[in-house]
């Protein structure tokens, strides 16, 4: 069986880490958890490219399987959201 990804990106703020957490203690045994500070970026920038593609706009942002979560479209998160796209299932 194939893990869930769920994609969390941030700018490495602390202001940042309860919604982390938030999403890392919903998550269940099939998901995958990966947390891109943007901020700091990555060694192939692949985590900027990955935000732009998904289209985050505002961050913290999650996505789900590739895909940027309703919720994260325009504002941050909402759990409930995540939920809903597969968090936690």
């Amino acid at each position: 069986m194939t893990k869930r990804l769920i994609e969390v990106f941030t700018a490495g703020c602390s202001v940042y880490n309860g919604a982390v957490k938030q999403v890392k203690d919903l998550a269940c045994d099939n998901c995958e958890v990966v947390v891109y500070d943007l901020n700091k970026g990555c060694d192939t920038n692949d985590c900027q490219d990955k935000a732009k593609a998904y289209g985050v706009k505002a961050v913290p942002a999650v996505a789900i399987n590739g895909k940027l979560a309703d919720c994260c479209k325009n504002n941050g998160i909402d759990i409930d959201s995540l939920k809903v796209a597969g968090l936690g299932q």
